[in-house]
């Protein structure tokens, strides 16, 4: 029987919102709406989802009068993304 996936995974912009996360120390929300094509409001919105689940941490500051959003990828997050391409496996090749 195949275990069910990650459903805060299967979607497509937070799959590819934690997948640019896991290759750099930080990101910030610039750099991932030009990298993911999101629209701020969409990506703010999968961003909030993913901090609610603790798989990423969202820190909010300032560059000089600019608001700055920076997100990371937390080890809980590192392991759902680890889970996720591991069932996903399965579904590829099932035993």
């Amino acid at each position: 029987m195949l275990k069910p996936l990650d459903p805060l995974l299967h979607s497509e912009l937070r799959l590819a919102i934690v997948s640019i996360l896991l290759g750099v120390e930080s990101a910030d929300f610039v750099y991932i709406r030009k990298q993911t094509g999101a629209t701020a409001g969409n990506l703010s919105v999968q961003i909030d989802k993913l901090h609610k689940a603790e798989y990423i941490s969202v820190d909010k500051g300032f560059n000089g009068k600019m608001p700055r959003t920076t997100c990371s990828i937390t080890p809980k997050g590192r392991e759902a993304f680890a889970e996720y391409v591991e069932r996903l496996k399965e579904y590829i090749s099932p035993k």
